[in-house]
């Protein structure tokens, strides 16, 4: 796949910025403070046929690569939505790439038809309260039975549970002592959201509250054969399948958040005055938001050289977690700037700065610490002992 055109990148940012100004930041807000889901935006995304960029061409969807899904998610991100309008999206460009690569032919045509056209909402369901970012720990289980499998255990910090019809489900069939690797015996599963065996419950946090982060309490659920993804055992290795885009993806909505602070921030600094001078004018103000703009910058390129390898098929694991962390770390530095450069008005909710810092925050701690990606580039690239 060839290098994204400037000509493609101009269409994309400005069709999508066109969308996005029917949702202002005061409609994010109201949506963050109420905890509703922006069903409008979703639509509205769907209806212009975002949802399914990504999807395979024969399936109904655009065929795009990630390139072209950072560049979209970077203008979501940045145009006041934040986090609560990337996560609304998000899953629809590579949350199925599991079904893609290695579902069944039935599978694809049966689910990502509907999910292209905002039809079928989905979820992920992964994390466990006692395994983390651990996968290999999990203990959920799913025992054989005719026709399918009976599945139980918990799940924790689900994002879009309570809006989906279906979940992308990791399981053991097997226990991890059983298998020569930790990572055998791993089953994945692509389940009916049944609320009669699952019971849903929301968990307060402090951001992206238009979008409920949730436990899950599995209670023998059935599930049948023709809803499991490839063969059993091997589901783990399907996970792995999209780990660098979502890297990649995650790194452009920060990028996105980011560059909105930081455009509010300069604005808000040409006009605010201040001892008879507007603050903008002090270096004390210009020197920290210059710093995020060379920041940023950086970090966009670094997105960019990652996706343009990931299109490719070339190895990209060092680039798309490197442009993770220095995006969400210098998004986070560039929100706080914000908050601090508005001073008193930066707290409160009229100037919605305070709404990114909340949102950006997570994208330091998910969906993989800052901590480990930097731990994966010391035994990884750097060659140093393993630490985890």
């Amino acid at each position: 796949m060839e290098e994204l055109s400037p000509e493609a990148e101009h269409d994309i940012r400005q069709s999508v910025r066109a969308i996005c100004a029917k949702f202002p930041d005061e409609y994010w807000s109201h949506a963050d403070t109420h905890h509703e889901f922006p069903w409008e935006f979703y639509r509205a995304m769907a209806d212009e046929g975002w949802l399914g960029i990504c999807t395979p061409e024969e399936y109904g969807g655009g065929g795009a690569g990630v390139q072209a899904a950072a560049i979209f998610m970077e203008e979501v991100a940045g145009n006041g939505g934040a986090l609560n309008a990337a996560t609304t999206v998000q899953v629809a460009l590579f949350g199925l790439e599991p079904i893609v690569k290695h579902g069944s032919e039935e599978q694809k045509r049966r689910f990502l038809p509907e999910a292209v056209e905002g039809r079928l909402q989905v979820c992920f369901a992964v994390t466990e309260p006692d395994a983390g970012t651990d996968t290999t720990s999990i203990t959920t289980t799913a025992r054989k039975v005719e026709g399918g499998y009976i599945v139980n255990g918990r799940k924790v910090f689900i994002s879009r549970a309570l809006e989906a019809d279906r979940m992308l489900l990791i399981t053991r069939t097997s226990p991890r002592a059983e298998g020569a690797k930790p990572t055998d015996g791993m089953t994945l599963f692509f389940a009916e959201m049944d609320h009669e065996h699952v019971q849903i419950n929301p968990i307060p946090k402090l951001g992206r509250n238009a979008i409920a982060t949730n436990e899950l309490v599995i209670d023998d659920l059935f599930i049948p054969d023709e809803d499991r993804v490839g063969e059993e055992g091997r589901g783990f290795r399907y996970l792995l399948s999209g780990l660098n885009a979502e890297r990649i993806i995650v790194a452009a909505v920060c990028l996105g958040i980011g560059r909105a602070a930081l455009r509010k921030t300069v604005e808000y600094a040409k006009q605010r005055t201040v001892f008879g001078r507007p603050i903008g004018q002090n270096q004390g103000v210009q020197f920290p938001l210059a710093d995020s703009l060379a920041k940023l910058d950086a970090a966009e390129l670094l997105v960019r050289q990652a996706a343009k390898l990931y299109d490719n098929g070339e190895p990209c694991g060092k680039e798309a977690n490197e442009a993770k962390y220095l995006a969400s770390e210098w998004a986070f530095e560039a929100c706080d700037r914000a908050i601090q450069f508005h001073g008193g008005y930066g707290y409160t909710t009229e100037y919605h700065v305070e709404r990114y810092w909340r949102d950006v925050r997570i994208e330091r701690i998910a969906p993989i610490s800052n901590e480990l990606v930097l731990a994966f580039l010391g035994s990884n690239v750097l060659g140093l002992p393993r630490s985890y």
